[in-house]
């Protein structure tokens, strides 16, 4: 699993400008944030890139973080 939703809401950022930050389709990242999909280390890193790009300072482990309890306890 991961913190993408969370932490794309507790950054503000709509779904549609982290997806226009990827160059992605909307429903790819619907479906990451959902948990449909699992994203592979190139596409975390991608992620990552994309919140620092819009002013979001984090890193691998907070967007997918090895505990998920760290997960819900930070949103």
């Amino acid at each position: 699993m991961n913190c993408i939703a969370e932490q794309r809401e507790k950054s503000g950022i709509k779904q549609r400008e982290l997806v226009a930050a990827l160059g992605w389709t909307q429903a790819r990242v619907s479906n990451y944030e959902a948990g449909r999909r699992t994203a592979g280390l190139a596409e975390c890193r991608a992620i990552v890139m994309a919140f620092n790009k819009l002013g979001v300072t984090c890193t691998l482990d907070d967007i997918f973080p090895p505990d998920m309890a760290a997960c819900n306890q930070a949103a």
